[in-house]
């Protein structure tokens, strides 16, 4: 089997297995209950149908489970491609005392405006010149990344911060804080940080709008910022984001159409089968 084929077969094992004990639970061991529901919150059953709620229902019972498929899709494809993928991965070195002074100073001037200030742009490239420069006395430092990957031929290490489409701020700042911890490492542990998006809802990457990452990062221009394809292919090859999306549309197809039969018990409405993921 080609390594097409293996990342393929692996993204579609991924999903199916998320997808088939979702299933399982919303129509077995935790189904929407009518009668429990009118009988819990009467005065929304009396102004709301029930259709709206059993979509809620079904909505709740889905994306808990799917917030940690990225991960676990991009270690399958980035073993297939590397050999090699942990999730959840703590990487120990020292960071220089004034360096990590840097960084808190770099992360407080995007946070905090200054009055009659302009908002400070992010610029990834100008803030770990910056940040590198500093030096000062070793401080053990250990972070956890979300993906790190060792490929042993070509003996280099990648650490990535992956979230869903449209992150919050919050956890944006963390994950460059972590970041420009890693590369400021000394002796170095890694040889690229990259904060990635798992798909880009907007299509191309110049079209990014969700604003909350841009407060700490140039979503368009910084070289440490994978969306959709610029992930998937470094971690799996080129083609890899084209097969991704080819496999959850074909997995899409029939799961769309036993959610509508099964749990909602209705026709699936005409073109159901066209998918909004490309």
């Amino acid at each position: 089997m080609s390594k097409e084929k293996r990342v393929a077969e692996a993204i579609k094992t991924v999903v199916s297995t998320m997808m088939d004990r979702v299933m399982n639970n919303v129509l077995i061991n935790d189904p929407f209950i009518k009668e429990a529901h009118h009988s819990s919150k009467p005065l929304y059953a009396a102004l709301v149908p029930d259709e709206i709620f059993k979509g809620s229902h079904f909505e709740r019972r889905f994306v808990t489970p799917f917030g940690g498929v990225w991960e676990k899709l991009a270690q399958v494809v980035a073993i297939e491609a590397h050999g090699n993928c942990s999730l959840g991965h703590s990487i120990y070195g020292t960071v220089g005392s004034e360096s990590l002074r840097r960084i808190q100073e770099v992360l407080n001037r995007l946070e905090h405006n200054p009055k009659g200030q302009l908002r400070v742009k992010p610029n990834w490239k100008e803030e770990l010149d910056y940040i590198l420069k500093g030096g000062g006395k070793p401080i053990p430092v250990s972070v956890t990344c979300d993906i790190f990957i060792y490929n042993k031929e070509t003996n280099t290490k990648y650490a990535f911060e992956i979230k869903a489409p449209l992150p919050n701020s919050d956890q944006t700042k963390v994950s460059k804080e972590k970041m420009l911890k890693l590369l400021a490492m000394n002796p170095k542990q890694v040889d690229y940080a990259y904060y990635a998006l798992a798909y880009n809802p907007y299509g191309k990457k110049k079209d990014y709008k969700w604003t909350f990452p841009m407060r700490w990062f140039n979503m368009h221009e910084d070289e440490s910022v994978l969306i959709g394809n610029e992930f998937w292919d470094l971690i799996g090859g080129e083609g890899t984001y084209k097969t991704f999306i080819s496999e959850v549309n074909k997995l899409g197809k029939g799961y769309r159409e036993r959610i509508y039969k099964e749990f909602l018990e209705i026709d699936p409405p005409q073109n159901f089968d066209e998918s909004p993921l490309k």
